[in-house]
């Protein structure tokens, strides 16, 4: 299939700022700080000129931004709802206690705390509550798609836990669940962590249950990226499953920038203390209210059909990257997330990530499950939120094989990546 269209040919020059559709009114920041206002609105430009393909990155709705910049960053909020260290918090516990029961709605959980600045933070808050420096955890290992927060020897949990990792079945790729429980009788851990950032597949959470009781460890879900699809149905939710889950409030999510924390009433107290006051100080209020509109928007019928939209584009996606010459992992999705290796293509994961970057379309690059090279990790987040469709996948991933063999005039590839970023504004304006 060609990559020169007569859209492509057509294509007008990337938009300057001020043509760009702007989700917020930047005009007092245009007039007092030119150059920070500048640098916000180029960054406007690159997301509606380029292809965000990035599996945790996706488009806050206007009105999770207008929470954002509301005037609850002014506002200091030490400690809980009715709780406070500082005085005039009774809007700050309004947002907050509205955040809460919504979180509680939508997930079904029994408590939520919705203060955490971020996944990490809120899986330090975990180990906080349930472990004790030396424990040692179980969980996937950094070469298979653990995160930093998973034993890394830089990260706090590797430096203050003993983590044993499991890996993958190096031909289905997907986990050994006999592995996993060997690996538990034989190191009695104190946790296991399920949960990873490039596992394209569902987590069983009832056998990791399982696992844990029968070595008397805790469970700890650490689902950042599911999250999103957790609250629209398309994916099933480890609640019912786990002591403690983790999780961030932006992805497949749509919220700010955030985390949060689930749990049932037994560990609400010691995991409210872990967040604070052990390992954070005040909320960021703002985000919080931010928070509470995500948790709202998710909890619409329109989410619904959005999030399994972004499981069907994903399966799409995957299908027409194989037919382009890639190795999918897993031989496919469950999720929003697809992991392809370019090496059949005679090219590796950095090299491709920069080709691809050249033609505007953004992604990482993460572990595979074998060997020591990069592959590709994709999202289909954001390009769903955008309203693209699967026909639209089928044609990214053609456009992507051209960019990563380097095939073909990159002026006109680069051109029909910018329209088709551009006829699916993010902020239409």
């Amino acid at each position: 299939m060609p990559v020169s269209t007569p859209a492509a040919r057509a294509a007008a020059p990337a938009p300057s700022p001020s043509d760009t559709a702007m989700p917020q009114d930047f005009g007092a920041l245009l007039r007092q700080d030119p150059e920070i206002g500048g640098i916000l609105l180029a960054e406007t430009a690159r997301q509606s000129s380029t292809l965000q393909l990035i599996a945790a990155e996706n488009f806050t709705s206007p009105a999770v931004l207008a929470a954002l910049g509301s005037p609850l960053v002014n506002k200091y909020a030490e400690g809980y709802p009715g709780a406070r260290y500082h005085g005039g918090c009774e809007q700050a516990d309004a947002v907050e206690r509205a955040a809460v029961r919504r979180a509680m709605s939508l997930f079904g959980a029994e408590h939520a705390n919705v203060q955490p600045h971020s996944g990490s933070s809120a899986v330090l808050a975990a180990y906080a509550a349930l472990l004790r420096p030396g424990d040692t955890v179980l969980a996937m290992g950094l070469p298979y798609g653990g995160h930093l927060t998973h034993g890394a020897p830089g990260n706090f949990s590797g430096r203050w836990f003993d983590f044993a990792g499991y890996g993958v079945d190096p031909d289905s790729g997907l986990i050994d669940y006999a592995q996993v429980r060997a690996l538990a009788r034989a190191r009695r851990p104190k946790a296991i962590v399920c949960g990873s950032i490039s596992y394209p597949r569902h987590p069983d959470y009832e056998q990791f249950r399982d696992i844990a009781d029968e070595a008397g460890a805790y469970l700890i879900a650490d689902a950042a990226h599911p999250m999103g699809l957790i609250a629209g149905g398309a994916a099933p939710s480890p609640v019912p499953y786990a002591d403690v889950v983790c999780a961030t409030t932006h992805k497949v999510l749509r919220g700010p920038r955030g985390g949060m924390i689930l749990c049932g009433v037994e560990l609400s107290e010691r995991i409210d203390r872990a967040v604070f006051p052990f390992t954070q100080g005040g909320a960021q209020m703002h985000t919080v209210a931010a928070k509470a509109v995500a948790f709202g928007e998710a909890s619409t019928p329109g989410y619904t059909v959005y999030a399994h939209r972004v499981v069907a584009h994903a399966r799409v996606l995957a299908a027409a990257l194989e037919a382009e010459g890639f190795e999918i992992t897993t031989g496919g999705t469950d999720t929003h997330i697809v992991v392809a290796d370019p090496a059949p293509l005679g090219v590796d994961g950095r090299a491709a990530r920069e080709r691809l970057m050249a033609a505007g379309m953004v992604l990482d690059t993460c572990a595979l499950p074998y060997g020591d090279a990069r592959g590709l990790r994709l999202g289909t987040a954001a390009v769903t939120t955008q309203g693209m469709d699967e026909d639209d996948m089928a044609r990214i991933a053609v456009l992507f094989g051209a960019a990563v063999r380097d095939e073909g005039d990159a002026g006109l590839l680069r051109a029909e990546v910018r329209g088709l970023a551009e006829r699916n504004p993010p902020y239409p304006g």
